[in-house]
């Protein structure tokens, strides 16, 4: 069955804090995550149809993954139970200055365990899709990696419009090096690219974004780049336009996490909607608008996959604008 979108990589439980007990001792809150699905929920409060392929383990936590995804009406056929590595787990610290410090449990994690033989058999699930999107956590280590890649080669060859963010985080990769073969990577096959600011100052060196923006989206030809900048909004590179749009700092905002997936999947559903040949300026100011004022939305709730904004929630946000 056709696809509007299909995602690889990790599926994961995003342990973020709830307080503390009475003992004074932090609470955590099991919540789904992992970016690739975050942004197919996202896109499927959009109204899209979308599947994910991945690896979670054949435990608790894998199977309530499982039912959270389903229920956010993500195709489960190419989620795989690791019988011997469990499911992938992260704590996410807020900082005093509303950064998120991250600890994985992930030596190994089930969705490192991802192998191509995986990928060939829900090959129909990538050949079926208009889109396929993909991160850099996928390619941190094997077998995970040539599962990416094969991945990657399925949909192209299929013709499917390739999504790409790098969804850089710094304690997953043996060395910076890596991470930056990893994006290297996917600023070669993709069309769409979403990146933040902090990871195009890693990769060019350039502490001005539009500029390191520029420069990505010139020397590996993609055909449209997305550029966050947290609360100061986003850019859209296209053609030779540069589109900016300020944020919507938010009073009730509590944690950051999934914003940049929120935003993603926005950009994604746009560009998906329209093509990628005659998108215009005031097109794509209301596609960053639209984006970053979900990326607002999202940024006031715990969690990312299962309490992603609808479509009016962000209509009525933008309203009252």
């Amino acid at each position: 069955m056709k696809k509007d979108v299909v995602a690889l990589g990790e599926l994961l439980i995003d342990f973020t804090g709830s307080g503390d007990s009475n003992q004074g001792n932090p609470l955590f809150e099991a919540n789904p995550g992992g970016a690739p699905c975050n942004v197919l929920s996202m896109l499927q409060n959009l109204g899209g149809s979308t599947a994910f392929i991945g690896k979670v383990g054949n435990d608790f936590f894998g199977r309530m993954l499982k039912e959270r995804i389903e229920k956010q009406g993500i195709d489960s056929t190419g989620l795989v139970f690791d019988e011997e590595v469990n499911t992938t787990l992260a704590f996410v610290n807020k900082l005093p200055n509303g950064d998120r410090d991250f600890s994985f449990y992930r030596k190994p994690g089930a969705d490192m365990m991802l192998t191509a033989e995986d990928v060939e058999k829900n090959a129909e699930l990538i050949r079926n899709a208009d889109v396929f999107h993909l991160g850099t956590l996928s390619m941190t280590d094997e077998p995970a990696r040539e599962a990416t890649v094969r991945a990657v080669t399925i949909a192209k060859e299929s013709g499917a419009v390739i999504s790409f963010d790098p969804n850089y985080r710094e304690p997953l990769w043996k060395n910076v090096d890596d991470a930056i073969d990893a994006m290297k990577y996917g600023f070669e096959n993709c069309d769409i690219l979403k990146i933040s600011d902090n990871e195009i100052e890693l990769f060019t060196g350039l502490k001005d974004i539009e500029a390191g923006a520029r420069k990505i989206k010139r020397d590996f030809g993609i055909p449209i780049v997305f550029a966050t900048l947290g609360p100061e909004g986003s850019i859209a590179l296209y053609k030779d336009m540069v589109i900016k749009k300020d944020g919507y700092r938010n009073p009730a905002t509590i944690e950051t996490t999934g914003a940049g997936d929120t935003f993603c999947a926005c950009a994604i559903d746009y560009v998906h909607r329209n093509g990628l040949d005659n998108l215009t300026k005031d097109g794509l100011f209301e596609c960053l608008s639209f984006a970053n004022a979900a990326a607002s939305i999202i940024t006031t709730r715990k969690g990312a996959l299962s309490v992603m904004p609808t479509k009016e929630e962000i209509t009525a946000f933008l309203t009252n604008k």
